[in-house]
């Protein structure tokens, strides 16, 4: 296993669109297990592979306090399925480092996703499940904390990250 480089804002790779995964095979179970590695190494608590120069459809999180609950989401989509149902919640991102922010977001939503087989999922997660699994597909999606700031407070934290 190897820790990975984590791209920090305002890095343009982390602008980038991931691609679906189409090859379930060892390469992929390498690059989740280096992924995890590098989440807990970071002391995260979820990694998107474009946080990692890495542009497929590739989420970890581990949302325990033992850090003992590894979880693995290839090809994440979500549906909203109550949008008046909002959740908000104080965010921080392994690609902003130092910066928390308030951010909310639709608390129920309906997942899809696949595992290191290819085997699909489905689920309506809640809570801060729901919040993280949108944080880092919005990673996926070339979309980043900072763009549901005011352009104010992106552009100090823009001026912070380059110096």
């Amino acid at each position: 296993m190897a820790i990975l480089k984590v791209l920090t804002f305002p890095d343009p790779r982390l602008r980038k669109v991931a691609v679906p995964v189409t090859k379930f095979d060892k390469s992929l179970e390498t690059i989740a297990s280096n992924m995890l590695e590098t989440m807990y190494a970071e002391d995260g608590i979820g990694l998107a592979a474009t946080q990692v120069n890495i542009h497929e459809r590739i989420i970890v999180m581990d949302l325990s306090e033992e850090r003992n609950d590894p979880k693995v989401f290839i090809n994440p989509e979500f549906k909203i399925l109550n949008d008046k149902s909002l959740l908000s919640f104080t965010e921080g991102c392994l690609s902003v480092p130092g910066i928390t922010e308030e951010i909310t977001r639709p608390d129920n939503i309906y997942l899809t996703w696949q595992d290191l087989k290819g085997v699909s999922h489905e689920a309506e997660p809640s809570g801060l499940l729901t919040i993280c699994i949108q944080h880092e597909i919005d990673h996926l999606e070339g979309k980043l904390m900072v763009d549901y700031l005011s352009p104010l407070k992106r552009d100090r934290i823009r001026k912070k990250a380059s110096k």
